[in-house]
């Protein structure tokens, strides 16, 4: 049974969060992604403290493709330095991590 994972990842707009979770869905490397919106942001960039308006995407795949996962969604995304952080799914619902196994490539 492979491993699953959610992937996190943050994005400056609507319109790049949902090209990218297209892309992830259609290319079979994400089973489904969620989108949310209004996510406000605090971070130290460069030496200073910064903020910004986000959207967050919450991605549930495979464990084996997070290298792939990484590479398309560093092709995609706008920053320097993009927010790619996979949490391993320890116990889900069965029937829903086979499905998640079926869906991704």
């Amino acid at each position: 049974m492979p491993s699953s994972l959610s992937l996190y990842i943050t994005v400056p707009s609507r319109e790049i969060a949902e090209k990218i979770a297209r892309a992830l869905v259609e290319e079979k490397l994400a089973a489904c992604i969620n989108i949310f919106a209004g996510v406000r942001s605090i971070y130290r960039w460069k030496g200073k403290v910064e903020t910004a308006n986000e959207v967050c995407l919450v991605a549930k795949s495979r464990a084996e493709l997070f290298d792939k996962l990484e590479k398309r969604v560093k092709e995609l995304h706008p920053y320097e330095c993009p927010c790619i952080v996979a949490f391993p799914i320890g116990m889900g619902h069965q029937p829903y991590l086979d499905w998640i196994a079926e869906e991704t490539t």
